[in-house]
């Protein structure tokens, strides 16, 4: 058994917290234990769990694996001082907020032997399989994804960082992609910002990805990917599956430490996530440019 550490009550961190109290059967994630959660607050047992503190977390013998739900300012943090205590972490995207940090993190990861696993639950939700599955073979001619949520704090990180979900999205359906412009309009007194960013496939063709949020905007994607021969403007409604994202999410990480992903996946997985974060870094040093 893998003693695990969940770090950040908040929304995710409950999440996992209830993942690994209650394991899907006959699966990886049957291999955690939960030893405790870390809060900056002091907060009485949360779902039967004991709080400790970060030291004991990162010093204790029995806890081999943390699960990292803060603030994405905070992941980076982290994420090196489990790796520097010896332990695997699971971390919710972004990784970090920079592409060189991350980089440096997973040859921390890579030189100490753990795994380092970051969460991406929207690539397993119903309606992405079945739009991956409905355009494959297509030829794309141009797309447009455009996201409207709620504001978010500060310690969300820069746009494309904070929705580095939807730009997984595109490099996962697209390939690899390139940045050809980007900006950012920002009401902050409003609580108020959109943020455009221009990219190119390898085939040259366009995709536009907008991140819009502000109060009162409802959380939606909206999809235009014109192809040769059809256009998909709505996304399929997927078939549900009776296992939660996070527990899928859970089980994966699961087989990682068992050894059970092959090396080729673990790498293409690595790249993906690496070209998204270098991605992320260029639309903000765009959009920064353009505002300044």
């Amino acid at each position: 058994m893998l003693g695990s550490v969940v770090v950040g009550i908040g929304i995710a961190g409950c999440v996992r917290m209830r993942d690994l109290l209650a394991p899907l059967p006959s699966s990886a994630a049957e291999k955690f234990s939960i030893k405790g959660f870390v809060s900056r607050r002091t907060l009485e047992d949360q779902q039967g769990v004991n709080q400790i503190s970060m030291t004991e977390a990162l010093s204790r013998d029995d806890i081999h694996v943390a699960f990292i739900s803060t603030e994405n300012t905070s992941h980076e943090e982290h994420i090196r001082q489990f790796l520097e205590a010896g332990k695997h972490v699971c971390v919710e995207y972004p990784m970090t907020l920079s592409h060189t940090s991350a980089v440096d993190l997973w040859n921390l990861a890579q030189q100490k032997g753990l795994v380092l696993h970051e969460e991406h639950i929207e690539l397993l939700t119903p309606d992405f399989k079945q739009l991956k599955k409905d355009i494959a073979g297509k030829t794309l001619e141009e797309g447009t994804l455009h996201f409207t949520g709620g504001s978010l704090k500060p310690s969300f990180g820069f746009p494309s960082f904070s929705g580095i979900a939807r730009l997984t999205w595109l490099v996962d359906l697209f390939g690899e992609l390139t940045v050809t412009a980007a900006s950012l309009v920002e009401e902050k007194d409003n609580k108020y910002m959109k943020m455009t960013a221009h990219l190119l496939t390898r085939q040259q063709k366009p995709l536009t990805w907008i991140e819009e949020r502000g109060p009162g905007l409802g959380r939606a994607k909206h999809i235009n990917f014109r192809f040769q021969d059809t256009t998909i403007t709505e996304l399929p409604a997927g078939q549900r599956e009776p296992v939660g994202l996070f527990m899928q999410d859970l089980v994966l990480f699961g087989q990682k430490l068992q050894g059970e992903v092959s090396a080729a996946k673990l790498q293409e997985e690595r790249s993906r996530i690496l070209h998204c974060l270098q991605l992320a870094d260029r639309i903000q040093q765009l959009s920064e440019s353009t505002q300044a």
